[in-house]
């Protein structure tokens, strides 16, 4: 697994591993209870929740199960909430297809990656074939 990005993380991390369909439950109510902490709007929470649960999703049909860490961060005086979700899977060998609305390797709709991004506001994508997947979120309070 990666080291987390350098973010003043408040309160601390948690750590949750996703390896079954119980684990993207938990994943989903752990983004839920971190949005309503960092005091997201709504509509916000609702977008930052629907990014995690999809890219928990990921991690455990495409990645072969992860880990995921969020928190609660701070940058330049702004709160907000971010999760990084890690697998050792097969990674991903074309970013810019994997990035193409509806485009999809498995049975899905093809929105998973490229909807998490449109959902939040910072992505980060980091994989290698071979080497797995870590994507980064974050959402800010407005």
């Amino acid at each position: 697994m990666t080291t987390p990005p350098p973010w003043a993380v408040e309160g601390g991390q948690q750590t949750h591993a996703i390896a079954k369909n119980d684990d993207v439950v938990r994943a989903r109510q752990l983004a839920r209870t971190l949005a309503q902490e960092s005091k997201l709007s709504l509509v916000d929470q609702t977008k930052f929740i629907t990014a995690a649960s999809e890219l928990a999703r990921n991690t455990m049909v495409y990645g072969g199960g992860g880990e995921l860490r969020a928190g609660l961060v701070r940058r330049n005086g702004r709160l907000g909430v971010a999760a990084v979700f890690d697998d050792t899977g097969p990674g991903i060998a074309d970013v810019d297809l994997a990035m193409t609305d509806g485009w999809t390797s498995g049975l899905g709709l093809g929105l998973g990656l490229s909807g998490a991004r449109r959902l939040v506001d910072e992505f980060l994508l980091d994989t290698e074939p071979g080497r797995g997947t870590t994507v980064t979120i974050i959402k800010w309070a407005r």
